[in-house]
């Protein structure tokens, strides 16, 4: 009898203990899942403590022909990357300037020219950039070649990525190894709000030269950690139309149609404010699915 109510008490409490860990279960996340190594891009995740590579399955085609009237930016891109892949010295790089002038169309065409060669690009939020030594951590000793990419980079005053990826970049005592580089694109030149009050720190020497103020020296010293700097501008009218072009052939179009399709182009680029590559394809798509 004593056993049987020790055994209905031992049950219960087995019980008990089930819908706790069952309760646990539902508000813990998942455990990531295995890393894709076959996979030739790559989005970093997190969701609470956890973060993990997960695989980017389609990857939106662009080619390097398709990217136009940047060719100095992309020849030297290019032979950066280049550089990486055959293992020697290269630098991390920095691209800013006008929106939708094919910063980030750039990194995604070297990936679509060279992943056959082992390069592999990994896509990480501002807001991650923190876990940055946990990828390097990740990747250390993967034969792939790895570009891990931010693309719109910014940062206001206070915010944690920042000081995380100045250590990243040059500064911290654990090496990033030699299979990672770290491409990032900036409509900010030094990557952090700039305001005019701050020019008033500037010390003004007997000799005349000038020391910029300490707040500037701060913000200044994240972008200098990029090796190569490389600005891209806004086209000019022809440039522009001739991008038109190229995407209308893309799609389908004749050289007559492209001929007729430059004067609502320009009223497009006009209406939107700016003559973009990002302007000129969306244009292409728009007439293109009205036309061809």
């Amino acid at each position: 009898m004593a056993d049987s109510v020790a055994d209905d008490r031992l049950q219960a409490l087995m019980d008990r203990a089930m819908g706790v860990l069952a309760q646990l279960e539902a508000w813990l996340p998942p455990a990531p899942p295995a890393i894709d190594w076959t996979a030739r891009a790559y989005r970093w995740q997190r969701r609470g403590a956890r973060g993990w590579l997960e695989a980017v399955r389609r990857i939106a085609p662009i080619h390097l022909d398709d990217l136009r009237h940047v060719d100095r930016q992309k020849a030297v891109l290019e032979r950066n990357t280049l550089a990486f892949l055959d293992g020697r010295p290269a630098n991390n790089v920095l691209m800013t300037g006008a929106r939708g002038t094919g910063k980030s169309s750039l990194v995604r065409a070297l990936l679509d020219a060279h992943a056959d060669r082992g390069l592999r690009l990994i896509e990480i939020d501002k807001s991650d950039l923190g876990d940055l030594g946990e990828i390097i951590e990740l990747i250390h000793g993967r034969p792939e070649r790895y570009i891990v990419f931010c693309d719109d980079l910014s940062f206001e005053e206070g915010e944690a990525g920042y000081k995380a990826l100045k250590s990243a970049l040059d500064g911290s005592v654990a090496s990033p190894g030699d299979n990672l580089l770290i491409y990032a694109t900036s409509n900010r030149r030094h990557l952090m709000p700039e305001y005019m009050h701050e020019n008033l720190e500037a010390q003004h020497q007997p000799d005349g030269e000038i020391h910029p103020g300490e707040t500037v020296e701060e913000k200044i010293s994240l972008s200098e950690r990029f090796g190569l700097w490389l600005s891209f501008y806004p086209f000019a009218q022809d440039d522009y139309l001739d991008i038109v072009g190229h995407w209308l052939r893309v799609h389908g179009c004749g050289e007559a149609q492209v001929r007729e399709a430059r004067t609502e182009a320009l009223q497009w680029a006009l209406e939107r404010g700016s003559r973009s590559g990002r302007v000129a394809r969306q244009f292409a798509r728009d007439w293109a699915a009205r036309h061809a």
